[in-house]
């Protein structure tokens, strides 16, 4: 043992490593494979010893490649001498030398590749074989590895860590089985390497960490090779599993090396193949630069070559023909291994050809095993015939169907509904198929307890019984008590004990009874016994027939030697243990959780171990309820029947213990006790054992942990009995599930609590039982052992269940810890006889596998199948128990949840099935609604030209999540909270689209290549799909989702196409509207069609925006701002257009109202469309936008009803003379007595007639015509011409004649022309009203108004009240009533602009003071400068006004004689017929700018203010015997020096005094009142103006 070695190859910067292996002859029997792309290299060979700190080269070989012989066929190795030195050439070693004594025997060859057409195979075989001494471009060559002995001057002696031999590297998680750290990525320890292709590191070298377990067997170069992919590194990858899993299987550690015979390094082999085979699942989809490898390009050439590295152990005698990649059980289908290429974060690109083709290697490998099994090895064995899953065995036990003709398969996708059936049997541990030796060992072993079971040994027969001596119990060894009757003794073999121990005695009575007689040499009556047992046995046969074939199907052995065979174990059975003797060795390691019996509340332990009679006491250890002891015992036993009996005790020294033992043998306190039977040991066992009572009465808590090594005589080399029960239920298993059930787990029928320990149909669990209960195997060994087998299948229907149950019993078996041991889960799990780290590795590799097919489980478990469904709750259901194991049994901190990993499984599922409908969606499409693809196959994807992909897509995705949610949903419920797959289906659906998508519509933006209906289609989808399954996820809720900032550009592009549609579509109706003569749509519209029209594509334009549910606010206020520039715009063209023609309908009775209703309809529709598109919650600008356009069509309804009511105006008029003519005729005075205001009422009817009669007509008209709002219009209008016409042709007749009002103004020049203004007035134009016609005219107007009012229907009472147009009427007409002071006063006060405007007046504070130019005047035909003073008496309140006419300056006059110029100044206002109102200065002769200094006096009274009243300056030129000319006139209003109240008024002159209407009306009124010398003089002062020039 100064060795432990392992063997390192290096060829082309690839690296693999064997395991080490301790001893000076090492065996590995390890295959390696290597590809080669240079012949003129050489393989590298290292021995390596491995040390504590550091390994130790041993030495190396150099083998040329091109001495490397070619062969399909394993050959015997050559011993090849290692030597100490390498020879380098250029940085390559190129030889070695310095020979040391060491050997190693290697068997290389190159073969030829898997994955090539049958007829080249052929062909190269041919032709490599001719070619054999050369070597072909490429090979594959094997090595077996054996080595000589090796000296034991070795440089290091090893200590071998126990955990070096773990590199458990599952891509989960790290389980507690391994200390070491799995290396990152570009560190991938040596097993991998073939695939890496990389220099390992030197560093490598030194540590031991990376250096324990790193080959990997025949399937690792098979899988390696054929993925051709990275396995992906522990860190990142979430699905792949490692292949660098441990070699040390761990119950090899619990062998003892004395026993590690074939059989141990077989499983050693089997070990490392079930570990590193789970690499297959890890189908990454890298493809490392170093391999330029593509298959398609190499095959033509033949330059394929593998190189295989096979270490097999050369005992064994079927190796050669046992050689079988372990992928035989796993076909992959191509679609899934396609998709689910799903490492982590790093999305890999899609796979290389490569792959593909290696995945088809496998699945030809299946094939031929199913079909072509007449043509394989003859030397494999017999189980081997039939069943998909015959690749469920170690590698050494398998024929080598690598040089089988490939089976071409039809079509790549046929594969997809084939699946693996378990983990490989790298995880199930069935080395015991192979290993021969143990087999026939325990086929005898199984004989033995099924011939003569302990289930119906003959029971003792019992007696109670008298001891007349002391005698001591067989069982408990406890005094018999009491005077008589003491105890039960057996009639049979005189056994004796406690009544209470009968039950406890567990030895067959018979076989005891033979033993002891045949010792005491008492013949005859063991002849008897033995009779009886021969008799037993005989019928045990006879009845029981179908057990033995069973045993001997199982065991393949010939029906001759098992005859043989049954003889032999009879008679064993009937030897009994006479002849059989052992050695124990017993380790009392420590216990834990004892009772605390003494005062201090602790207890001082100590054991009693008892063989037989020989009984042996370990050291006390005080004061501790967990002891450790650790000593050793040996015992000799002879007696097979026999027990160990362990007792635990309390010491105690005080006086109560000392009487206690003169009373009993026992003076310290029980704490406890464990009875082993012999018989059930074998082998090495470490064990925890819980502690029993004895009595009912004990009070006994906690277990102890033994370590008991057995050797019997005869069997020294045996497994244990662990193992050998392992064996047969592993080899049960196999056949009947691969030989007889075709690779289909057959699931017993078994109801009630223990169902979950049947594991086979009647009489396989009557096989294992019973061997089971003789060799003392405990059931939850039973439990973890065909859990393992199980594991091996765990994809067969009905599985998972099986195993979730099975698993969940082991879980509550350890974690469920009794209230009597307070043992922790994961000590006593530590403790079990499985082996705690291959039970953890089992289940890591199972959790890994496990995940991988569910990150199928569309592919795995197709929904189609009520009972695959049912499998796929049974895997999640043993995913859970998984967890649950790991949490409450290995006790590990946090492991994954179980809600988590299915949630990244059905993730992983998800991404990989999007990608398959995304790279296959038209196909698929076609395939699942039976379409045509018409598509060339370069289109299959997305095309920026047409968009047919994506609503396909959006199909395909909604048939997978309504499948995730229908049937996948209900099954994976065991998570309700975190886990719905309907849910996550749609999220992840959702996201992969999102991606696509956004990009696609990046891509279209650039190029628009389809219409934007199609854009706005698909828009719709997406909506649709967004709506129906992702908005209420919760990671979408209440977000503004993206989709709709995507589509819009299109929408827009859309919206500005609609715009034009929308114009012409408009320009369409009205052409229409038009040439049917703008009909009513119906009797209750009031409008014609070409608004419902327009309103109704804009309507249903908007419908689309709506219909798009857009919930992106920022998105839907640009759509509508869109929108509301094509409403403005389409609108806006309607009303121009009408409102051109509008004029040229006038002359039509119902058309303009119509055309009015039209407008008015486009506001309403306006209105309800605004609402539609939000109202108040509007985006601001298109709200804005939408408002201003109410206002334009307001203001052109506005418009079209002046235009229209204007067009009556002609007609109102004709109205209004007759009118006039009737009011002339009315006679009477002003008073009209009580009595006769009914003739007023007549006459003010009779007056009305011909208006009434024209309005009665067309408001009846309208009113039924037109909409309420245009009515009003309508009405307004007619109303504004009735009152103006009126007003002008009633009232305030026009002075039509050519005198007009200049008439006025000449003639009352001089009053005496008067009469031909009153000649004037009498014709019937200038006629005046009397107060009767005034009362009439009155009672007229509120005639007019009611009608008008129309009871409420009409316009407005206030509205009528309050028009200008009535007001100014009335006051026209209140002004024929009013008195001449109030008609003056009136005047004075509205006439503030009657020369230059008002303006030009300037202030100065007196006369001295000059003023500036005055401003606003053009023209003025002179200046007069007059000095004011307002004074009002403090006591009366008397106004006197003193006027001081100081000078008139530039004068403007021409004249060829004499120039006389004096000023003329009045003071106009009310209450000044009796006061003097006028005063005139002298003339100053020739002078254009004369002074005159006069002062003038007037008095106003007190019955009005100063504003009342105004002062007119008139500049006169005097003419005798002529009328004075006039030169310039000035007014100036008292009420602007009020303030002043003394002031200088610079006035410039006037040419005349201008009016207004109310002003010239006043003067009309005035002028007819002939009587009243002061309206006389005010018409003669107002219509003055200044006199022709002489000259011009």
């Amino acid at each position: 043992d100064k060795f432990n070695t392992y063997v390192t190859l290096k060829v082309q910067n690839v690296k693999s490593t064997t395991v080490a292996v301790r001893g000076d002859e090492p065996c590995w029997e390890q295959d390696f494979m290597f590809e080669i792309s240079r012949l003129d290299l050489g393989l590298i060979v290292e021995v390596w010893n491995k040390g504590l700190i550091w390994d130790t080269l041993v030495g190396t070989v150099w083998i040329a490649l091109k001495a490397i012989h070619q062969s399909d066929e394993e050959g015997p190795g050559e011993w090849s001498t290692l030597e100490a030195e390498v020879v380098m050439k250029h940085d390559e070693i190129c030889g070695t030398k310095n020979p040391t004594p060491h050997k190693i025997l290697l068997d290389t060859r190159f073969e030829l590749p898997f994955d090539i057409p049958e007829e080249e195979a052929r062909y190269w075989t041919r032709k490599l074989e001719q070619i054999n001494s050369l070597g072909d471009d490429e090979y594959a060559f094997q090595e077996e590895v054996q080595k000589k002995p090796l000296p034991s001057a070795a440089s290091q002696c090893s200590f071998e860590d126990a955990d070096s031999a773990v590199d458990d590297r599952d891509s989960d998680y790290r389980s507690e089985t391994s200390n070491s750290i799995p290396p990152p990525y570009h560190t991938t320890a040596q097993p991998n390497a073939s695939v890496h292709q990389f220099t390992v590191p030197s560093r490598l070298q030194q540590q031991g960490v990376l250096r324990e377990s790193c080959a990997d067997s025949l399937q690792n170069y098979d899988l390696d090779y054929r993925e051709h992919v990275a396995i992906s590194p522990a860190g990142s990858s979430r699905y792949g599993s490692s292949c660098n899993v441990s070699q040390g299987s761990s119950h090899l550690s619990e062998l003892d090396h004395s026993h590690e015979s074939a059989h141990g390094s077989e499983q050693d082999d089997d070990h490392q193949e079930r570990e590193s085979n789970h690499s297959y699942h890890s189908l990454g989809s890298y493809q490392k630069d170093g391999q330029a490898r593509l298959r398609e390009q190499e095959e033509p050439h033949g330059k394929e070559e593998e190189e295989k590295v096979c270490e097999t152990e050369e005992k064994c005698a079927d190796h050669s023909a046992a050689k079988l990649p372990l992928e035989l059980e796993k076909p992959k289908d191509v679609d899934a291994g396609a998709q689910v290429s799903y490492h982590g974060d790093n999305e890999p690109p899609p796979f290389p050809p490569a792959r593909a083709h290696w995945i088809r290697a496998i699945s030809k490998v299946r094939l031929q095993l199913q079909e072509g099994q007449d043509e394989a090895d003859p030397s494999k064995p017999p189980w081997l015939k039939g069943g998909p899953a015959g690749g469920l065995y170690g590698i050494d036990s398998m024929p080598d169907l690598r040089k089988k003709k490939p089976i071409p398969l039809v079509s790549d996708l046929s594969l997809v509904q084939s699946r693996k059936a378990g983990i490989t049997s790298a995880m199930a541990t069935r080395t015991s198929l192979k290993d021969e030796e143990l087999k026939s060992h325990v086929y005898k072993k199984t004989l033995q307890a099924l011939i003569y079971p302990i289930s119906c040994t003959t029971p003792h027969n019992f007696e109670v019984w008298t001891a007349t001596t002391p005698t001591y119990c067989y069982e408990c060894e406890g005094l018999l008590w009491g005077i008589a009757r003491q105890g039960m003794r057996c009639g049979e073999c005189g056994v004796k004990c406690h009544e209470k121990c009968q039950d406890l005695l567990n030895a067959d009575c018979l076989q005891r009874a033979a033993e002891k007689s045949s010792k005491h040499g008492a013949e005859d009556r063991t002849q008897n016994f033995i009779m009886a047992m021969k008799d037993r046995m005989k019928i045990r046969e006879r009845n029981k027939p179908e057990i033995f074939d069973l045993i001997r199907d199982v065991f393949c052995e010939s029906k001759l030697t098992h005859a043989q065979q049954m003889k032999t174990v009879k008679q064993s059975v009937l030897d009994g243990t006479s002849k059989w003797s052992a050695k124990i060795t017993i380790t009392v390691v420590c216990a834990q959780g004892l009772q605390a019996k003494d005062k201090t509340g602790s207890s001082d332990p100590y054991v009693t171990v008892q063989v037989g009679k020989t009984k042996k006491r370990t050291k006390t250890i005080f004061g501790n309820l967990n002891p450790v002891w650790e000593e050793k015992f040996y015992f000799e036993c002879h007696n097979s029947s026999d027990r160990i009996k362990v007792r635990v005790w309390d010491e105690d020294d005080d006086i109560k213990s000392r009487v206690k033992q003169r009373l009993k043998r026992e003076s310290d306190d029980f704490l406890g006790q464990t009875i082993i039977e012999v018989r059930t040991l074998s082998g090495e066992m470490d064990v925890w054992y819980n502690l029993e009572k004895r009595t009912d009465k004990s009070a006994v808590s906690g277990a102890i942990r033994l370590q008991i090594s057995v050797e019997i005589k005869g069997e020294e080399k045996v497994a244990p009995y662990h193992i050998q029960y392992t064996c047969l239920h592993e080899n049960l298993f196999h056949h009947l599930t691969d030989v007889q059930g075709n690779g289909v787990v057959k699931i017993p029928d078994a109801k009630g609590d223990d169902a979950w320990k049947v594991y086979f149909d009647e009489t396989a669990q009557e096989i294992v039982d019973e061997f089971a209960m003789r060799y003392g195997i405990e059931s939850i060994y039973q439990a973890m052992t065909h859990f393992a087998c199980l594991s091996s299948k765990y994809m067969c229907p009905g599985v998972p269940a099986v195993m979730s149950t099975l698993l969940a019993n082991i879980n509550a078996y350890y974690a469920h810890t009794t209230a009597s041991t307070n043992v922790s889960a994961s000590d006593r799990f530590a403790a079990s006889n499985f082996g705690k780290e291959r039970f953890v590795k089992l289940l890591d590799q199972l959790h890994n596998s496990l995940r991988i097919d569910l990150s199928m489980y569309r592919n795995n478990f197709p929904a189609s199948s009520r009972e695959r469904l049912q499998d796929l709750k049974s895997t999640v259901d043993l995913l859970t128990s998984i967890t649950f194991f790991r949490m409450k049994v290995q006790e590990l901190q946090s492991p994954p949840r179980a809600s988590q990993v299915v949630k990244d499984c059905v993730k992983a599922c998800l991404n990989s099935t999007y990608e398959y409908i995304f790279n296959n969606c038209h196909e698929l499409y076609s395939r699942e609604y039976q379409t045509d693809p018409d598509l060339p196959p370069e289109e299959q994807g997305p095309s920026i030209r047409n968009l047919d992909f994506w609503p396909k897509l959006i199909t395909l995705i909604v048939s997978i999540i309504e499948e995730d949610k229908n049937s996948y949903t209900p099954v994976l419920n065991q998570f309700p909270q975190e886990l719905a797959v309907g849910k996550i289906s749609a999220e992840v659906m959702w996201s992969l689209f999102a991606q696509d998508m956004k990009y696609a519509t990046e891509e279209h933006e650039k190029h628009r290549l389809c219409k934007s209906a199609d854009y706005m289609n698909l828009h719709f989808k997406v909506k649709w799909l967004y709506n129906e399954y992702v908005r209420d996820l919760p990671a979408f809720k209440g977000k503004v989702p993206e989709y709709p900032a995507w589509f819009e550009q299109f929408v827009m592009q859309w919206l500005d196409e609609n715009e034009d549609v929308s114009l012409e579509f408009l320009h369409g109706a009205l052409e229409r509207d038009k040439k049917d003569g703008f009909q009513q749509t119906s009797e209750h519209a009031l409008f014609s069609c070409s608004v419902v029209d327009v309103f109704t594509q804009l309507n249903q334009s908007f419908e689309i925006i709506k219909k798009l549910e857009c919930p992106d606010p920022v998105v839907v206020a640009h759509y509508n701002r869109r929108f509301a520039k094509t409403i403005g715009k389409v609108l806006m063209q309607y009303a121009d257009i009408l409102s051109k023609s509008f004029q040229s309908y006038c002359s039509k009775e119902k058309l303009p109202c119509i055309l009015m209703n039209n407008i008015q309809q486009l506001r309403v529709q306006l209105e309800k469309m605004f609402e539609a598109m939000g109202g108040k919650e509007l985006d601001a600008e298109a709200s804005d936008h939408l408002k201003e356009l109410q206002v334009k069509l307001n203001n052109v309804l506005d418009e079209l009803s002046a235009v229209f009511g204007n067009s009556f105006q002609t007609r109102i008029d004709e109205c209004v003379k007759q009118m006039s003519d009737i009011l002339c005729q009315v006679k009477g005075t002003g008073n009209v007595a009580a009595n006769a205001r009914n003739t007023v009422a007549q006459d003010a009817d009779n007056v009305l007639r011909p208006l009434m009669d024209f309005l009665d007509g067309n408001l009846t008209l309208f009113a039924t015509v037109c909409e309420k709002t245009v009515l009003k219009r309508v009405l307004k209008e007619l109303w504004r011409v009735v009152m103006n016409t009126m007003e002008k042709l009633i009232v305030l007749p026009p002075l039509t004649d050519h005198t007009g009002t200049q008439l006025i103004f000449s003639a009352a020049k001089e009053l005496g022309h008067l009469s031909k203004l009153k000649d004037h007035m009498v014709r019937e134009e200038t006629r005046s009203l009397t107060p009767k016609q005034c009362a009439v005219l009155d009672l007229a107007l509120d005639t007019i108004k009611q009608y008008f009012h129309a009871g409420g229907n009409g316009l407005k009472k206030t509205f009528l009240e309050k028009s200008p147009d009535l007001q100014s009427l009335r006051y026209a007409l209140s002004l024929y009533t009013q008195t001449t002071d109030t008609l003056i006063k009136t005047f004075v006060q509205t006439q503030t602009a009657q020369v230059h405007d008002g303006k030009g007046i300037r202030f100065t504070a007196n006369e001295d003071v000059l003023p500036d130019k005055g401003s606003g005047v053009d023209d003025p035909v002179g200046e007069v400068s007059i000095q004011i003073d307002l004074y009002t008496h403090p006591g009366t309140g008397e106004h006197k006004v003193t006027v001081k006419v100081v000078a008139a300056n530039d004068l403007k006059w021409q004249t060829s004689g004499m120039f006389r110029p004096f000023v003329e100044i009045t003071m106009i206002g009310p209450h000044q017929s009796d006061k003097k109102r006028k005063f005139t200065t002298k003339s100053k002769s020739n002078n254009w700018a004369p002074k005159y200094n006069e002062t003038f006096h007037f008095i106003l009274g007190n019955e009005d203010g100063p504003d009342a009243y105004e002062l007119q300056v008139c500049v006169k030129d005097y003419c005798f015997a002529r009328e004075d000319r006039v030169l310039g006139i000035a007014v100036m209003q008292l009420r602007d020096i009020v303030d002043k109240g003394s002031c200088a008024c610079w006035c410039p002159l006037g040419r005349r005094i201008h009016m207004d209407e109310t002003g010239l009306t006043v003067l009309r009124i005035l002028s007819q009142r002939t009587n009243d010398e002061v309206a006389r003089e005010f018409v003669k002062l107002k219509s003055e103006s200044r006199s022709t020039e002489e000259g011009t």
